[in-house]
C-alpha cells in the first residue's frame, strides 16, 4: 500500500513537471495558431519576414551641425497581409522639445528633430506636414495598399541638427560627429505584433528588420569615416601610403598604425578633394552606423574567425590620441574577435569587421560600438568585449530588444563573464559579475526587482529594467549550462543559432528550441526563471546524521531553481564540495532533500551558491556540536 501511495506521487509530481506549459501572450500564441513558429522552436512553415534595400546618401561638413540626408528605399512586403500605410521610425526626434522620454534632458541635448523635406512614392510627390508634433513614430501614406507578397519604392529627403550633447549619437567634439539612428526607416511589420509602435524613450534599445544598405557619406577633405560594411573603392579617399597600411592590416595578426596623430596633422591621409565621398554596402543587416573626424587616429589589426575557410575579420579603434587606453582598444577587439569565435558563443564572427569608436554610450551597432575611455585599462578590455559580443545578440539573430531586451543583454552579460574567466582567472572575473551585474538585483528589494524576466522592456524602468535585461536572464542562461553541462548546452545553443540566424526569434522560439535540441522538456525551468517573480535565497534548513551519512534539507524560500555547492568543512581543516544543478529542484522547487556522505569527522557543512548571490547567506551554514 505505502509502495503503491509513492508511486502515485511520484508519478503525479512528474507528470505535473511535464505538463507545465509557457505563458503566451494572445498575439503569440495566434502566431503559433498560423504556423510562422513551430512548438519544437524551429520557424513554421509560413514565417516570413519583410525586407527593405536603403541607398542612402549623407552630407556632415564639420563644424557645420547640420546633417543632410536622402535615401531611395524599396520595401518587400513577404507578409500575407495589406498593408494601406508604412510605419516608420524617427529616432532622432527623440531630440526634440517634448519628445516621450525617461529621464530629463539638458539643452544641450535638446534639437528640432528631423525635418523631412520631401517624400515620393513611386515617383509621385506625397503630402508632408512638417510642422506635425511627430516623435519617433510616424507614418507614410502610401497613395494605394501594398499587397501581400509585392514592393514598393519611395524616396525621403531630410536634414537635421546633430545633438551638441552626445549620446548613442552624436557630437564627440566639435570636428568628430558619430550618425545612428540618422535616417528615416521603415518600422518592422512582423507576424505576432504587426507593426512596431513602441515609442523610443531614450532607454530601451531597437528592433530592425534585416536590410541591404549603401551609403554614401560625403565629408570634406582630410576627414576619416569609419562605419558598417565594405569600403568600397578605399583607393579613391586613401593616400597610396595609408590604403597600403589599411590593406595590410586585413591580412595581418600584427597591429598597424594606419594613421596616426603625425599623419592626421600633417593633412595627407586622405584625397585631397574638396569633398570626399566614403560609400559602405552591407547586406542582410539590421541597422548602419558611422563615425567620422578629422583628427582620431586609426589602429588596425585582423584575425581568422573562420577557422573552415580561413575567413579573417578586421578589428580597428578610432579615437583621440590623448585616450591612453585605446591605444590598446584595436587589440582587445581583435582578442573579442577570436575568443567570441572560438569558444563561446563558437560560432565564426558574421562580419568582415569591428570598429571601436571614442564615444560616450558604451553602446552597439553592427560592426561599431560606441565606447568612452577610461582609466582601468581592464574595464575598457571588459565593455569592448561586451558590445561585441552584441554582434551575435542582437543583430545576427535578430532580437526584439525594446521588449525582450534580456534575449540580447543576457547573453552578452553572459559572454562577457565567459571570457573574463579565461582572460582574468575564474575568481576574479566572478567577483567583477557578481558585484556589476548580480548584487544590485539580490540585495535591492525594491518591487520592481521581482517582475518576471519576460516583462516586456517598454513597461518597465530603472534598476528593476537593467536587472532584468543583464544580471537575472544571464545567471538564468549560466544555470542551464550548468545542469545541461558545457557540451550539451553548446549543441542547444547553436541549435537555436542555426534555426533563427537571419530572422526575429522571440523568447519561445529560443526556450522551445533549447528543450527541442536537448530532447528534455525544460517548461518547468523556464517557467521558474523567467516567468516568475522569484529570487535567489536558499537556507539550509535541517541537518540529520547518521554514522558517515547526512541529510540536508534545503529550502528555497526565494524560489529560483539555482544551482548551488554543498561544502563539507572538515575538521582537521580540509574541505569536500559537493556540487547540485538545477536538477535538484525539478520535482519539488520550494524543498530538496540531499544526502551525502562524508570521508572524515565533519565540522560545519554551507551550501554555497557561488555566482548564485544568496539574499540571505546567515541560514546557509550548519555546525557540528
Amino acid at each position: 500500500m505505502r509502495k503503491c501511495l509513492l508511486a502515485v506521487i511520484v508519478l503525479s509530481v512528474s507528470l505535473a513537471t511535464k505538463a507545465q506549459q509557457l505563458y503566451m501572450p494572445r498575439g503569440v500564441a495566434d502566431a503559433f495558431k498560423k504556423q510562422t513558429r513551430q512548438q519544437n522552436g524551429m520557424p513554421g512553415a509560413n514565417y516570413w519576414q519583410n525586407h527593405a534595400t536603403y541607398n542612402i546618401t549623407v552630407t556632415a561638413m564639420p563644424p557645420d551641425r547640420n546633417i543632410a540626408g536622402t535615401e531611395q528605399v524599396t520595401y518587400i512586403n513577404n507578409s500575407p497581409d495589406t498593408l494601406r500605410n508604412l510605419g516608420i521610425k524617427l529616432f532622432v526626434n527623440i531630440h526634440k522639445t517634448g519628445a516621450p522620454r525617461v529621464r530629463p534632458a539638458d539643452k544641450d541635448y535638446l534639437t528640432d528633430g528631423v525635418h523631412i523635406d520631401e517624400v515620393t512614392v513611386e515617383g509621385k510627390k506625397m503630402p508632408w506636414n512638417d510642422n506635425l508634433p511627430r516623435y519617433t513614430n510616424t507614418q507614410l501614406q502610401l497613395p494605394k495598399s501594398l499587397m501581400p507578397h509585392d514592393s514598393v519604392h519611395f524616396t525621403i529627403n531630410w536634414h537635421y541638427q546633430i545633438s551638441l550633447q552626445s549620446g548613442r549619437e552624436g557630437m564627440i567634439d566639435s570636428t568628430t560627429y558619430y550618425l545612428a539612428y540618422f535616417y528615416p526607416r521603415v518600422a518592422v511589420y512582423d507576424d505576432y505584433n504587426g507593426w512596431d509602435r513602441m515609442v523610443f524613450t531614450d532607454v530601451q534599445e531597437f528592433y530592425s528588420d534585416f536590410n541591404d544598405y549603401t551609403v554614401t557619406l560625403n565629408v570634406p577633405k582630410n576627414y576619416i569615416v569609419w562605419g558598417t560594411g565594405t569600403l568600397q573603392h578605399p583607393e579613391t579617399v586613401l593616400q597610396p601610403q595609408y590604403l597600403q597600411r589599411f590593406n595590410q592590416s586585413l591580412a595581418s595578426d600584427e597591429l598597424v598604425h594606419v594613421a596616426t596623430k603625425q599623419d592626421l596633422a600633417a593633412k595627407n591621409v586622405t584625397a585631397q578633394n574638396n569633398i570626399n565621398s566614403w560609400q559602405f554596402t552591407s547586406n542582410n543587416i539590421p541597422d548602419a552606423a558611422f563615425g567620422l573626424s578629422d583628427h582620431f587616429v586609426w589602429d588596425a589589426t585582423s584575425v581568422v574567425v573562420d577557422d573552415a575557410t580561413h575567413r579573417r575579420a578586421g578589428a580597428q579603434a578610432a579615437y583621440n590620441d590623448t585616450a591612453k587606453d585605446y591605444h590598446y582598444v584595436a587589440g582587445f577587439a581583435r582578442h573579442s574577435l577570436d575568443w567570441l569565435s572560438h569558444n563561446w558563443p563558437g560560432v565564426p564572427y558574421p562580419y568582415e569587421k569591428t570598429t571601436v569608436f571614442q564615444g560616450y554610450a558604451g553602446m552597439e551597432y553592427p560592426m561599431m560600438a560606441n565606447d568612452e575611455t577610461y582609466a582601468d585599462t581592464t574595464f575598457s578590455k571588459f565593455v569592448a568585449e561586451h558590445e561585441i559580443a552584441h554582434t551575435y545578440m542582437p543583430f545576427y539573430m535578430g532580437i526584439n530588444e525594446t521588449r525582450y531586451g534580456f534575449m540580447d543583454e543576457g547573453w552578452a552579460t553572459t559572454f562577457e563573464l565567459l571570457i573574463g574567466s579565461a582572460d582574468l582567472g575564474k575568481a576574479r572575473a566572478e567577483t567583477i559579475y557578481k558585484q556589476f551585474r548580480i548584487n544590485g538585483w539580490i540585495f535591492d528589494k525594491t518591487p520592481d526587482e521581482d517582475l518576471p524576466i519576460i516583462t516586456p522592456g517598454e513597461i518597465q524602468s530603472g534598476r528593476g529594467l537593467g536587472n532584468n535585461e543583464y544580471g537575472k536572464p544571464s545567471l538564468g542562461y549560466l544555470a542551464v549550462k550548468d545542469m545541461l553541462g558545457d557540451d550539451e548546452f553548446k549543441k542547444c545553443l547553436h541549435g537555436y543559432m542555426d534555426r533563427w540566424h537571419g530572422k526575429h526569434p522571440i523568447p519561445w522560439d529560443f526556450f522551445n528550441s533549447i528543450s527541442d535540441v536537448a530532447g528534455k522538456d525544460l517548461n518547468w525551468f523556464w517557467n521558474n526563471w523567467y516567468f516568475s517573480n522569484y529570487y535567489i535565497d536558499l537556507s539550509l534548513s535541517n541537518v540529520s546524521k547518521r554514522r558517515s551519512d547526512y541529510t540536508l534539507t534545503v529550502q528555497n524560500i526565494g524560489g529560483m531553481a539555482n544551482p548551488f555547492d554543498v561544502k563539507l568543512n572538515y575538521a582537521d581543516g580540509t574541505n569536500e564540495i559537493i556540487h547540485q544543478t538545477p536538477m535538484v529542484w525539478q520535482a519539488n522547487q520550494k524543498e530538496a532533500v540531499i544526502k551525502v556522505s562524508a570521508k572524515k569527522d565533519v565540522k560545519s557543512i554551507t551550501i554555497d551558491g557561488g555566482i548564485w548571490v544568496d539574499a540571505d547567506a546567515s541560514n546557509n551554514t550548519w555546525k557540528a556540536n
